[in-house]
């Protein structure tokens, strides 16, 4: 019951804030959070006395509502501000009606997505409110993913708040022009919600896959309208898809990193990768990504998200080829110049691993000298594999120093047990690097 109910926090938290929110203003968003907090807690000592009702979804969206309504009447806010702007017909009702249909979700949500991304709070406020509001964060868990504090993060979150009260932000979709404004940033939300899924730096299991698929209906969403169905949206969607296609294969053995990670900040281990069962890839998540990277061709615009889904589209094929590393390669020196970040420098070191051999790719990978990655040292330690045994067991060890969850120092842990098994055979110290 526990994990049905952690299920049903990720999928429905969301929605009821957004059509709470929309039916009685942006403004009382804080309060949406509370009743929707409030009816979760009234499920949990119900569900555990009387077991799971045959609906979830409407058992929650009827208690919400009563509480709702009970909450702004109390209030005072349902007289003197919500039947003034409503139809005489409603006020006579005895309950204003809330529409929990899959449509009225569906635009509400899309309208949050925006008011949070109005350009009168801060960027990092912006991406805060909407990991809570939209993705159902904790505080700890996005005060994890901005290496932050929680006081800190509740004090943004309160300013953020502030401000759209202050400045009369409403949950409307904005003009064409300021859609194309807040574009950028809404797409940026749904990035970094994918990539917290696909390598999570907030939690014990590495891999999230709600999020994950959180992100690819919120993306989705956005491709079902005209203004939003941009080339670059379903850039990102075709890397969403790509990325998503290898969830088996990455749980499977136990390896739930991979060299095309997406993450800003977590370029992760590449041998892992080739480590995968391709018979366990989702072939029609492929093809899906395949359709949204065909889409995303339409017009003359090249973005990091079009740069990556090319990538991840290589890394679909899984047969190793000349043309594959060297095609790769080269879009990841695109990349860096159109969107450098860590993760896609040590994955450029990496194809050029795979293209130029390891002694090159060492002397690329040390001009990074990223000293506070425990990445860069995994990187350098199968580099040095090949190279020098002393100087890979030194750089896993200083990754193992580095690495923040269990899960990674597991995995380093086993390298270095299967480097001392290498070495106490003599004659497999070190390993011939295979290819070039």
């Amino acid at each position: 019951m526990e994990a049905s109910l952690k299920q049903l926090f990720q999928q429905e938290f969301s929605k009821m804030v957004a059509v709470i929110s929309k039916r009685f203003g942006l403004e009382h968003i804080e309060t949406a959070e509370d009743i929707v907090s409030e009816t979760f807690l009234q499920a949990t000592e119900t569900w555990g006395r009387k077991g799971l009702p045959p609906n979830p979804p409407a058992w929650l969206y009827a208690v919400a509502r009563q509480k709702a309504l009970y909450r702004f009447r109390r209030n005072k806010i349902y007289e003197t501000k919500v039947i003034p702007a409503i139809t005489q017909d409603e006020a006579q009702s005895e309950l204003p009606a809330f529409d929990f249909s899959q449509q009225n979700i569906r635009d509400s949500q899309l309208q949050m997505l925006f008011a949070v991304c109005t350009p009168v709070i801060a960027s990092e406020a912006q991406i805060g409110l909407a990991l809570r509001i939209l993705c159902g964060f904790s505080i700890d868990e996005i005060a994890e993913a901005f290496l932050s504090r929680k006081d800190t993060i509740n004090k943004r979150l309160f300013r953020a708040k502030e401000k759209l009260r202050a400045e009369g932000v409403r949950m409307e979709l904005p003009s064409p022009a300021g859609i194309a404004g807040r574009l950028d940033s809404v797409l940026h939300i749904i990035y970094l919600l994918f990539n917290e899924g696909y390598y999570s730096r907030t939690h014990p299991q590495t891999m999230r896959e709600d999020l994950c698929f959180e992100a690819l209906r919120l993306g989705a969403l956005l491709t079902e309208y005209d203004p939003t169905n941009l080339p670059e949206t379903n850039a990102l969607m075709a890397l969403m898809c790509f990325h998503a296609s290898r969830f088996s294969a990455r749980r499977a053995g136990g390896a739930e990193a991979n060299e095309d990670s997406i993450a800003g900040e977590s370029g992760a281990g590449p041998i892992l990768y080739e480590q995968q069962n391709e018979g366990l890839w989702d072939m029609a998540l492929i093809g899906q990504g395949m359709h949204f990277l065909e889409r995303s061709l339409q017009g003359r615009t090249m973005s990091a998200y079009h740069l990556e889904a090319r990538i991840a589209s290589w890394h679909c094929i899984k047969e190793d080829s000349p043309e594959k590393w060297e095609a790769i390669l080269a879009l990841y020196d695109q990349l860096l110049l159109v969107s450098y970040s860590p993760s896609a420098a040590l994955n450029r070191v990496f194809a050029c691993y795979k293209v130029k051999g390891a002694a090159t790719a060492l002397e690329e990978a040390e001009k990074l000298n990223m000293e506070d990655n425990h990445f860069y040292f995994v990187l350098l330690g199968e580099l040095y594999r090949f190279l020098d045994r002393g100087k890979a067991v030194s750089s896993f060890q200083k990754a193992y120093a580095l690495a923040k969850t269990p899960v990674e120092k597991q995995g380093i842990r086993a390298i270095l047990n299967e480097l001392d098994v290498q070495n106490s055979g003599t004659a497999q110290s070190v390993r011939k690097p295979p290819g070039r």
